[in-house]
């Protein structure tokens, strides 16, 4: 989710879903360490709970950015495991990282010694067209081993070679299965899902409150599209919190909006975010279009988030008529 799951994203992402874990972009260590580290973990109060995602090899970098983390007040670490990109293999980490399972636990050995929050690790099934079992048990025992408890598993291999990142979201096979054998395996972790989910029944199936074995479910591109999915978990998770309702977020968003572009923000970087919001409803089409609109976003007005939310609103009003 590089370039997507920012702090613009998350803060919107969180008046949809008031409890869901947040999870940041993945961020190389050097950007923290040796880059504008205010602009990669700058992030709202409201994000909580919140987890930084580090993309990383090396136990040293990791631990330092691990701590850079903790302090900036992130309640979770994750190093990622699992991207095919060919910018993270030339880095040697992401999905790379699962061919050599010792130097993971070094990693997470070194960040659990210099943070107190969870460190915990996103990865694939398999690499490659090696669909064996074996390797990702010994991959998830080696980490488990080094004291990571939480495993997010996104339940299709991945292939380095031949296959573009959009191409590995969706050719290699999704295989939930190997998923909930791992739980089975390693009982007293916990074993978040990930990977083609988008329908809320079928996807809280897999979790212990619809009935499933493992302890959670992890969304991405699903939520980023289709945000009310979000809202929609919410709803049967935690179905005494109350979820706000459109006009709620707009209003919530715009003055978001001001308080940023008063900041130096541009407003392209807040409601880039919003486009899906409105999906499958009326005005939908129009409120993207204005959103995206490059004249329009060049007077750099908050107010633009309105006159959007006006045309759904007032297409509402026709059907309801």
């Amino acid at each position: 989710m590089i370039d997507w799951t920012d702090r613009h994203c998350r803060y919107f992402h969180r008046l949809l879903s008031p409890h869901a874990r947040l999870y940041t972009e993945m961020i190389a260590t050097g950007a923290i360490l040796y880059g504008d580290a205010a602009r990669h973990l700058d992030f709202d109060n409201s994000e909580h709970p919140v987890a930084l995602q580090l993309g990383g090899n090396e136990p040293e970098a990791l631990a330092r950015a691990a701590r850079a983390g903790q302090d900036w007040g992130y309640d979770e670490i994750n190093l990622n495991c699992g991207c095919p990109s060919d910018r993270v293999q030339k880095g040697a980490f992401g999905a790379c990282l699962m061919s050599t399972p010792a130097l993971v636990a070094d990693c997470v050995k070194a960040m659990r010694d210099a943070v107190d929050i969870p460190v915990t690790v996103k990865h694939r099934i398999g690499l490659d067209y090696d669909e064996s079992y074996g390797f990702v048990r010994d991959f998830v025992g080696t980490v488990h081993e080094a004291g990571c408890e939480v495993f997010i598993v996104h339940a299709r291999n991945a292939v380095l070679k031949g296959l573009s990142p959009k191409e590995n979201r969706e050719i290699p096979p999704l295989r939930y299965d190997v998923a909930r054998q791992l739980k089975r395996d390693f009982p007293r972790t916990l074993i978040v899902l990930n990977g083609g989910l988008t329908d809320p029944g079928d996807t809280l199936a897999h979790v212990g409150q619809g009935g499933g074995e493992l302890d959670g479910v992890m969304l991405g591109r699903e939520a980023y599209h289709r945000p009310r999915v979000l809202s929609e978990l919410s709803r049967r998770l935690w179905p005494e919190t109350p979820i706000p309702g459109d006009e709620a977020v707009v209003r919530a968003m715009m003055d978001y909006a001001g308080r940023q572009v008063a900041g130096g923000v541009p407003l392209r970087s807040v409601v880039r975010h919003m486009l899906g919001l409105f999906n499958t409803q009326g005005g939908a089409r129009r409120w993207r279009q204005m959103l995206s609109d490059n004249r329009l976003l060049a007077a750099n007005d908050p107010a633009l988030i309105d006159a959007a939310w006006q045309v759904v609103a007032n297409a509402a009003e026709r059907r309801a008529a």
